[in-house]
C-alpha cells in the first residue's frame, strides 16, 4: 500500500495518506500537486485541528540499489523504495 505525502497550507507535514484519499482531495479542489517526485500534495486551507505526528527517514546504501524507508516511532514503516544507483 502506497502512501502520499501531504502538507498543509503552511508547508507543515501531516501525516501521509492513501492514494484514494489524495486523489479525492485533488478532485474537490481541497488540494494540488506540490511535487512529483516524491509524490506530495498540499492542502490549500490551514488545518489547526490536526495533530502532528513524528516520523523517521532512513537511508540504506547499496550496492545496486538504495532504500529509502519513512517510519513511525522507528517500528512501523509506513513508505518504503528503492532506487537503482547508477554506474557500475
Amino acid at each position: 500500500m502506497t502512501k502520499v505525502f501531504i502538507l498543509d497550507a503552511n508547508q507543515e507535514p501531516l501525516y501521509p495518506v492513501r492514494i484514494s484519499h489524495a486523489r479525492l482531495l485533488l478532485s474537490q479542489g481541497k488540494a494540488t500537486v506540490f511535487q512529483r517526485y516524491p509524490f506530495t500534495i498540499i492542502l490549500k486551507e490551514s488545518l489547526s485541528h490536526l495533530k502532528f505526528e513524528q516520523l523517521g527517514f532512513k537511508i540504506h546504501p547499496g550496492v545496486k540499489t538504495t532504500s529509502t524507508i519513512v517510519n513511525k516511532d522507528h517500528k512501523i514503516g509506513i513508505n518504503a523504495s528503492r532506487l537503482p544507483n547508477r554506474g557500475i
